[in-house]
């Protein structure tokens, strides 16, 4: 009964399709693909600079679709490694403190979740595995734990790369949303002493101004000294165990101390 109906032999060309497939939708493949892209989006922003677009090609008008499209742009543009701070300066210049300020957030937030998405899908299995060292594993076991705080305190610390925390949260167990909403909530403060330090460039004496730039050099200042007793810390103690959830890390330096495991956990 059997013999009537025989098997019919999986074709070459629909094994090497699979095998293709298999290859193309590996960790290192994705990854390979997710560097090409930043390559990418760093070589066009060198050669297009769309920076001078946004602080001198858009036309200055504080009309809705001025400000969404604003916000699209700003957010692409901190994937392509575009410095916020120029960008927050643009926003203040364009479209004053009112409107610059929403835009501004708005694309950071965007610009955050472009990255961890890319990241959390193109990059993170091929990373993961090799976490190593200290601080890159406090680092992660802060954000996979306590995501909103520690990602809330990133965005508190001004010496953190915006990418560069894009792309840690990614590689963690972080879920999107806390990370956002602590993005938005973290990047507020310095966001807007940045647009308004931008809507008041034209006159640089003013007090609003003079506040905002005060305000930044203030929290560079902070962010400078805890890197400094960070380092300090761990010189006078070289031989501890691993860190614990605690200010060892830069996330931990503005959160409180919080032990969930043992140091000898390893053990």
């Amino acid at each position: 009964m059997l013999d009537r109906f025989p098997r019919v032999p999986v074709s070459a060309p629909y094994g090497a399709a699979v095998r293709l497939s298999r290859v193309l939708l590996s960790p290192w493949a994705r990854f390979a693909l997710l560097i090409l892209l930043l390559a990418g989006a760093g070589a066009a922003v060198l050669a297009w600079q769309p920076q001078h677009l946004l602080a001198h090609g858009l036309p200055r008008t504080s009309g809705t679709m001025a400000v969404v499209l604003f916000a699209l742009a700003y957010g692409v543009c901190t994937v392509a490694f575009v410095p916020r701070p120029l960008l927050n300066a643009a926003a203040g210049a364009l479209y004053g403190i009112h409107a610059g300020l929403p835009a501004a957030i708005a694309g950071t937030v965007l610009g955050a979740g472009l990255a961890f998405l890319l990241g959390r899908l193109l990059g993170r299995d091929a990373v993961r595995p090799f976490l190593r060292g200290r601080i890159a594993l406090s680092l992660d076991r802060q954000l996979s734990r306590h995501g909103f705080r520690s990602t809330l305190a990133l965005r508190l610390f001004p010496g953190v790369p915006f990418a560069a925390a894009n792309y840690a949260a990614a590689v963690s167990r972080i879920r999107l949303l806390p990370f956002l909403t602590a993005t938005a909530a973290g990047s507020a403060a310095n966001t807007a002493a940045y647009v308004v330090a931008g809507s008041r460039a034209a006159s640089p004496t003013s007090p609003v101004f003079l506040l905002a730039l005060g305000f930044l050099g203030v929290t560079g200042v902070a962010a400078a000294m805890v890197a400094r007793r960070t380092r300090s810390a761990r010189a006078a103690d070289p031989d501890s165990a691993e860190p614990s959830d605690s200010s060892e890390t830069v996330a931990g330096a503005v959160t409180s101390p919080d032990r969930t495991s043992p140091p000898a956990e390893s053990a």
